[in-house]
């Protein structure tokens, strides 16, 4: 309500004395799609068009590792724990993963996470926030961004050196080296793509679709 709405208001409540409701304008609920069908089904539903300019992105605009289940671990902690060999995870005093030995599916090695300073692994964003942020998700509220950050269905443990590597880049510039795994990576992408109802670029398009022709029906991940 803008001030000359509120001083409006004010004196019509004053000289009727009636009680007025005044209406509330809360964000738009936090809605998905919900992709069906496979993967290359669900590539052929995603809107094809330019990257919208950068202006206006930071990282921080995306809340990450959050605890949003509140069972008082973060994000992160629960992708370790998610990723992890069986049997190999430490714990911090919360029973959060704080350690733990990652099958890394970006190269097929073994990755081994201990607990404290220096860290080999990291929780990557398969769609990279910088992506998203001119593909649609500057469109969101901010619940919609933090939602979007801490979904396990975009999120995997990874080697660091790759997800650096990966950057804000999509599959028309980046895919894992190990080749058995990019059917995987790419139906990753679109379930997210789809969920966001964020958008590709033609190149992005055309690359999902190279690496999907490899592995017809491959399924959409639901974790």
């Amino acid at each position: 309500m803008n001030a000359r709405l509120a001083v409006v208001f004010a004196a019509f409540v004053v000289l009727t004395g009636c009680a007025v409701e005044v209406p509330t304008f809360d964000p738009p609920p936090i809605t998905y799609l919900t992709p069906t069908g496979d993967a290359a089904d669900a590539l052929a539903e995603l809107t094809v068009k330019g990257r919208a300019p950068r202006t206006g992105y930071d990282r921080d605009q995306f809340p990450h590792w959050s605890d949003l289940d509140g069972d008082g671990c973060d994000t992160r902690a629960e992708i370790l724990e998610r990723d992890a060999r069986p049997g190999t995870v430490t714990a911090d005093r919360q029973g959060c993963a704080i350690g733990a030995v990652i099958g890394d599916p970006y190269t097929g090695t073994d990755l081994v996470e201990l607990p404290g300073p220096g860290s080999v692994v990291d929780v990557e964003h398969v769609v990279a926030l910088g992506d998203a942020w001119q593909k649609g998700a500057q469109q969101l509220t901010r619940e919609q961004r933090e939602q979007f950050a801490n979904d396990p269905v975009g999120l995997l443990a990874v080697d660091d050196t790759l997800n650096r590597q990966h950057g804000d880049g999509d599959a028309a510039t980046w895919l894992p080296p190990r080749r058995e795994f990019r059917c995987a990576y790419i139906a990753r992408q679109i379930a997210v793509k789809a969920r966001y109802g964020l958008w590709v670029t033609p190149p992005e398009r055309d690359a999902m679709a190279r690496v999907l022709d490899g592995c017809p029906g491959q399924p959409l991940p639901v974790s």
